[in-house]
């Protein structure tokens, strides 16, 4: 029993280091990297049934504000959704596609109102929704926002949507606002209690890299709210490491 879980545990290290080195291959030249931190796995049912089939068509939209879109960057192309395309195609083939549907300057309210048009309609497997930046910088109250947050969560899972909730950066003009964390709070909150629903913690994420020594400053532009290219390419890196992270062991691999 005990030589079987040492099997186990081994086989699963193998695969996400190889995960990691094919990340790290696809990277941009150039691009400084972030530390290797190990990420808590996103389990998605969808990412392991297109790992499954071989080739096979999986969606995914990236719905948020300006650091979904990309403010910051110095082309589109290093926006984080095109990032983690470029990754997850690495790994899974070309049928993976992440959809890039950020708008600068919303929030969940904002979103709400499009929220059918340009997730729902569009039938992805999975959604990333980045939320609760402006909510902070605009003083919304947390309980109007929680409530926004849920109605947009029961809405995507109504049509079959698996939901991975992308909290805040810690960036000076947001932290600069009294109760900040409440929104990320909010955000683990509801992730916690939903199935079909996971909290991928940038702000928890950002906090672990300034500990290893990459402080916040080093992934933001000048103007101290959205990522600089190396921060979202640090962003894609997590998430992509994250979710195929999650997948059964063998099965990217496998690939």
């Amino acid at each position: 029993m005990r030589d079987s879980v040492r099997r186990a545990t081994a086989r699963r290290c193998a695969l996400l280091g190889g995960l990691l080195l094919t990340l790290a291959a696809a990277a941009p030249a150039g691009a400084a990297s972030c530390p290797r931190l190990s990420h808590l796995p996103i389990e998605s049912p969808a990412l392991a049934e297109a790992s499954r089939q071989g080739p096979h068509e999986l969606r995914i939209i990236a719905f948020g504000s300006s650091s979904t879109a990309g403010s910051g960057t110095s082309n589109p192309a290093h926006a984080y959704p095109a990032l983690l395309q470029a990754r997850l195609q690495a790994v899974l083939g070309p049928g993976v596609t992440v959809v890039n549907h950020g708008v600068g300057g919303e929030d969940a309210d904002n979103m709400l109102a499009r929220l059918d048009r340009d997730v729902i309609a569009e039938r992805p497997q999975i959604v990333i929704w980045q939320v609760g930046a402006n909510a902070t910088m605009r003083r919304m109250d947390p309980d109007r926002f929680a409530g926004f947050v849920r109605d947009g969560i029961a809405r995507l899972r109504r049509a079959g949507i698996e939901v991975v909730l992308m909290d805040n950066q810690r960036a000076p003009r947001i932290t600069a606002f009294p109760g900040h964390r409440r929104f990320d709070a909010i955000l683990a909150e509801i992730a916690a209690s939903t199935p079909g629903v996971t909290l991928f913690s940038r702000g928890r994420m950002m906090d672990r890299w300034q500990a290893a020594g990459v402080p916040e400053a080093a992934l933001l532009g000048p103007d101290g709210l959205h990522h600089n290219d190396r921060g979202y390419a640090c962003v894609a890196d997590a998430l992509a490491d994250a979710l195929l992270g999650g997948l059964p062991t063998g099965l990217a691999r496998a690939r």
